[in-house]
């Protein structure tokens, strides 16, 4: 299977590729497309910097040109906060899509958003980008939108929390949350 992962506002950090090869350890091809052009940051305020410089509606159209040459297979989208915003964007616009994880981040749905896929979320509890009533909205409006969703959550790691090199890091956090999802990921 096919997965392409979306980075954080971080930019494409260690902590991405590792994950990437966590997952091609577990027999998947994964792309890691670079939106900041080469950029990566330390902090948050920098990371928000680049993405306000390049802009949403151009995060967007580099995640979908990254996306395209593998869509005829039916990928797997999945992202690291801003990158799972990103994730779930082009999942629910991708006919092929085979399942969407998130990690640490969510998007708006569309009223008229349809989907089959099933999708699974990974997010720290409390989460202050992730707060609870956006995060129930969120799930309602998935569920509308015909997605099969599970929702992990993990009390008092911090928002980026499988990020080893951040102060968000939480270890047994993130191991817990890499088995539950190549397990997820092993079923589609």
């Amino acid at each position: 299977m096919t997965i392409v992962l979306f980075h954080s506002v971080y930019g494409p950090r260690p902590a991405v590729h590792a994950a990437a090869d966590r997952l091609r350890a577990a027999g998947h091809e994964v792309v890691v497309p670079d939106l900041y052009d080469g950029r990566v940051v330390d902090t948050v305020e920098a990371g928000r910097e680049i993405r306000d410089a390049i802009g949403n509606e151009e995060l967007l159209r580099r995640a979908v040109v990254a996306a395209a040459p593998y869509s005829d297979q039916g990928l797997v989208y999945a992202g690291f906060s801003l990158g799972g915003a990103l994730a779930q964007n082009v999942a629910l616009g991708d006919e092929k899509a085979r399942g969407l994880l998130l990690l640490h981040g969510t998007s708006d749905i569309a009223d008229d958003a349809a989907t089959d896929i099933p999708v699974q979320l990974h997010v720290a509890d409390p989460d202050p980008f992730e707060t609870d009533d956006w995060l129930n909205a969120w799930y309602l409006r998935m569920r509308r939108a015909g997605a099969d969703v599970e929702v992990h959550r993990y009390r008092g790691a911090g928002h980026l929390y499988t990020d080893p090199d951040l102060p968000d890091h939480d270890a047994e956090a993130a191991e817990k949350t890499w088995a539950i999802a190549l397990d997820f990921l092993a079923g589609l």
